[in-house]
């Protein structure tokens, strides 16, 4: 175990991912030591030789399925021996198997809400006694803006439950000094969002977006990571409890006659 260090450890599951890479990379380049946690364990050791290091500073590879209590609970006591300390949590990790209220499959919505909702609570609940003895800590969710927008029923009620999952835990786990936020990104084009789906039906869908978005472009990894960076950073102490779009004002209602 590690102790000496006084660098704060982040976790970001699904973390080899386009927006787990790059919310992992801008921890990296803030000076944290980084828990590359993704199912993959080859594409988290590849991208952690990618990333350059400072003197001292180490990212650490990790298997974790989130949709097994156990293998959680495997992630943070892994964690734990090796650095000592845990500060940060990013659940980002998630599943999408899409399909409308008429032809959803009842198995697949269990294996979404075990991955997208109880995944990140037990891996939160896991880092409680870490962020009781240091008296500090924070976690960044990672939901969509599907969670007001709706979309496919058991992603988008997964998501909505993870913005409730985050005001408890802010709640919760004030008087330790833990701050918990979440953030709803738009529309961003990876593996992720354009699986299953034809490239020209995602195009479509990209450019209805875009003409739904008052700053007239979708949302990128590197407009998340920032986000991610800001609410881990001393600069957040204070905030809690939020939800922050990066969606570029899409999540406004539009007024009449705005489209025009």
């Amino acid at each position: 175990m590690n102790t000496s260090t006084q660098r704060p450890v982040a976790i970001v599951t699904g973390a080899c991912g386009a927006l787990g890479s790059a919310i992992t990379e801008r921890l990296a380049e803030d000076g944290m030591h980084v828990v590359l946690a993704d199912l993959d364990i080859g594409r988290a050791d590849a991208l952690a030789s990618k990333i350059p290091l400072a003197d001292g500073q180490q990212l650490l590879p990790a298997r974790v399925d989130m949709g097994d209590n156990a293998s959680i609970a495997a992630l943070v006591a892994l964690v734990g021996e090796r650095f000592g300390r845990i500060d940060n949590l990013v659940n980002n990790a998630a599943v999408n198997h899409r399909g409308s209220l008429r032809d959803f499959d009842p198995d697949k919505w269990d294996h979404m809400m075990a991955v997208n909702l109880r995944g990140p609570a037990v891996l939160c609940q896991q880092v409680i006694p870490y962020w009781e003895r240091q008296q500090s800590g924070s976690v960044v969710n990672i939901a969509s803006r599907a969670w007001v927008a709706g979309g496919p029923p058991a992603y988008a009620a997964g998501k909505a439950g993870v913005v409730g999952l985050t005001r408890s835990i802010a709640r919760e786990l004030a008087p330790f000094n833990v701050t918990a936020n979440a953030v709803a990104p738009g529309l961003i084009p990876s593996a992720f969002t354009m699986d299953g789906r034809s490239e020209e039906f995602f195009g479509a869908m990209a450019e209805r977006q875009i003409n739904q978005t008052p700053l007239g472009r979708l949302a990128t990894p590197q407009d998340v990571a920032n986000t991610v960076a800001f609410l881990l950073s001393p600069g957040a102490a204070y905030i809690t409890a939020e939800v922050i779009h990066v969606c570029g004002g899409s999540q406004l209602a539009p007024l009449g006659g705005a489209n025009k």
